[in-house]
């Protein structure tokens, strides 16, 4: 019996006509709003109608705020099991104390994290969506905002810090269609940091216990 050939990923589909034509259209609209110069559009423009599979047009515009609607519409898939439900918690705010976001939740579209002379930790490993598209305002002064990213998710972080920081070391762009996260504000004093999830650590299994006593060296 042959082998059945394997399932392509998202980024190796074929990229359709209309799939081409809406990252065109980010394009222009990027163009109209300042984003791009007129060479840079007719450069990207190129890579676009050259572009043969999903996975070709995500670099693209990587660096642009994209619509939620282009991810609702077309070939590109939605993440069903990330996308959907009622937000269950709009903002998280700590002033000389705590808070913590994390766990199975719901992220509305607009969540506002405040940290003053305290910390914010805000988990989204867990998290669904409420919408496709979610900004996340964090405000940092003499205090901590840490943001804890999937990989399966696309992260765009514009926001800035004065006399502080405001830190992207996630740096993650999930696959076509999948939920994307704007994080914006500033840090006074204080400081903002995007990060990955840190790796879970495999379970050792004991199938036999060596209870010999070890020699000392």
């Amino acid at each position: 019996m042959s082998d059945l050939p394997a399932v392509p990923e998202p980024h190796e589909m074929r990229a359709s006509n209309a799939d081409r034509e809406r990252i065109a259209k980010i394009l222009h609209d990027a163009m109209a709003e300042g984003r791009l110069t007129v060479d840079e559009l007719e450069e990207r423009l190129d890579k676009v109608y050259a572009a043969k599979t999903m996975g070709d047009l995500v670099p693209i515009t990587r660096d642009l705020p994209v619509p939620a609607a282009a991810t609702r519409t077309g070939s590109l898939p939605m993440h069903r099991n990330r996308v959907g439900g009622r937000g269950t918690s709009s903002a998280a705010v700590a002033i000389m104390s705590g808070s913590i976001r994390g766990g199975p939740w719901t992220v509305p579209p607009t969540f506002t994290a405040f940290a003053m002379m305290g910390g914010v930790q805000i988990d989204l490993t867990d998290a669904k969506f409420e919408d496709a598209e979610t900004t996340i305002q964090a405000f940092a002064i003499m205090g901590g905002v840490e943001i804890v990213v999937p990989e399966d998710i696309t992260v765009i972080v514009t926001g800035v810090g004065f006399m502080g920081g405001f830190e992207d070391r996630a740096h993650v762009t999930g696959p076509p269609g999948c939920p994307v996260v704007k994080v914006t504000g500033f840090g006074f004093w204080g400081g903002v940091d995007v990060h990955r999830a840190k790796p879970k650590k495999a379970k050792k299994k004991l199938h036999q216990q060596d209870d010999r006593p070890q020699l000392e060296s």
